[in-house]
């Protein structure tokens, strides 16, 4: 029996557990999984990308120490990314991975469908940063802050350490957003951005909490199929009147919502949270309407904000996010940027694909060969499991959408297909829901590469 990692996003496939919620029971090889079946983390087809044999883990080799090193300020995907494509290329130069936190490789995008599957934070780790540093024959410093960089001399700052870089690569992730709310509970209100975070809600929350939560966006959303179907009452509070309102047109917007009703969410569209306060038990969230809804926990899902303090602070250009070109260089000599932090194309797009294909691109660049970052058509899974949902935005503006519904969610059939058509008749983007995401493959070779059909996606395909 063997594991095997997904190199999207490294779920790890267990021969020997198999995925009994996929209806794959214990002891299936690999190559007997159905071709039909999906990468449960991100959620590709088997057919889609390529899987590795995951080895034993090995004692840490020492770092040469007769050059400078690239040095990575970053653990998650995109840090860990780019500094296993540069050993693919490169088995010689120092690599130096510096982060604040305790530096495990996980699946970010598990944090927001654990809860239904009974997955403590220790089950969602992958490889510990012991194991991480033997794989990639690097360094890594975890807990550890980083104080400034110096441009000109090529030097960081840590803890009053200054240590000189042949290349700095900046994987420095992004915050979660907070509401602007009144009220004298306003800093207990949660955000789940990271692996301490997930840890710390799942020893808060009780059996049956009553959860709002703010935003109906992609990750609002997956948290509110998730809690809800791990037991608790959820409320989620949006502006908008249908959820992912920037990623689905309206008749979607509404089949996710009949979707989301069905399993007992509570959805408080068309509102806002305005203030939180206590109270006697739990919490009293003031709407704009003045209603009040009385609940234990206050989880505000909104979207991220790129950390750019660090590279604002060096001198280095910052925008949305930390600006680069095409080769992800910034606009400081041998510095780079690539992930949740950095604005690329003039987009920053926190999604797995776009992070991969950056690393890839970076790595070929660090050893000497410029690549640009160039994407294909890159559709978003949203891991509702009562309503499965395939985004790919539309690549410009100045089209229609028009839906097709095989049967509505309320009459228990869940069929959704929404194309996205130019003035040509060219299709720029869809949406598919339920039975209809089987048709994926078909549409993506009818919907062109990004800078083939102007430009990139539009507004809507940023994290709501």
């Amino acid at each position: 029996m063997f594991k095997w990692e997904c190199l999207v996003c490294g779920f790890i496939y267990d021969e020997a557990v198999g995925i009994p919620e996929h209806d794959i029971p214990a002891g299936t090889r690999w190559e007997d999984v159905p071709e039909s079946w999906y990468c449960p983390e991100c959620g590709v087809g088997k057919a889609d990308f390529q899987m590795i044999q995951v080895g034993q883990s090995a004692e840490p080799n020492p770092v040469p120490e007769q050059s400078d090193p690239v040095i990575i300020l970053g653990s998650g995907l995109a840090g860990y990314t780019v500094a296993r494509e540069l050993r693919k290329l490169d088995s010689d130069t120092p690599i130096l991975i510096v982060t604040r936190d305790g530096g495990e490789f996980y699946s970010k995008p598990a944090l927001s469908n654990a809860f239904q599957t009974g997955r403590l934070p220790e089950q969602l780790v992958t490889f510990s940063a012991v194991q991480m540093a033997a794989q990639l024959q690097a360094q890594i410093r975890t807990r550890t802050s980083i104080e400034r960089i110096d441009t000109e001399a090529q030097l960081i700052y840590l803890d009053g350490e200054p240590l000189r870089y042949r290349a700095l690569v900046l994987a420095l992730g992004a915050d979660a957003r907070r509401l602007e709310l009144q009220g004298d509970a306003v800093d207990e209100v949660i955000t789940v951005n990271d692996l301490e975070d997930y840890r710390r809600l799942r020893q808060k929350l009780g059996v049956d909490s009553r959860i709002a939560i703010l935003g109906g966006g992609l990750i609002g959303c997956e948290f509110a199929n998730d809690l809800r179907h791990a037991g608790h009452e959820v409320s989620v509070v949006d502006r908008a009147s249908w959820p992912l309102s920037r990623l689905l047109p309206a008749q979607a917007g509404e089949e996710m919502a009949n979707a989301l009703a069905s399993i007992g969410v509570r959805l408080e569209l068309g509102n806002a949270p305005v203030a939180v306060h206590r109270a006697a038990q739990g919490y009293a969230l003031r709407l704009a309407d003045d209603r009040v809804l009385e609940v234990d926990y206050v989880l505000c899902a909104i979207g991220l904000a790129p950390r750019v303090d660090l590279a604002r602070a060096a001198g280095i250009s910052v925008s949305g996010g930390i600006v680069t070109d095409a080769f992800l260089q910034t606009s400081a000599r041998n510095v780079y940027a690539l992930g949740d932090c950095a604005q690329v194309h003039d987009l920053v797009l926190p999604y797995v694909m776009p992070i991969m294909l950056q690393a890839r691109a970076l790595a070929q660049t660090l050893v000497g060969q410029a690549t640009p970052v160039a994407y294909p058509s890159m559709p978003v899974t949203i891991k509702t499991s009562v309503l499965p949902t395939i985004v790919a935005s539309p690549m410009s503006a100045g089209g229609e959408w028009s839906t097709e519904r095989a049967g509505r969610w309320d009459k228990g059939i869940a069929h959704v297909k929404s194309i996205y058509l130019d003035q040509q008749n060219q299709m720029l983007g869809f949406v598919l829901m339920g039975g209809g995401t089987k048709e994926k493959a078909e549409l993506q070779k009818r919907r062109p590469n990004w800078g083939e059909a102007g430009g990139g996606p539009t507004a809507v395909d940023k994290k709501a």
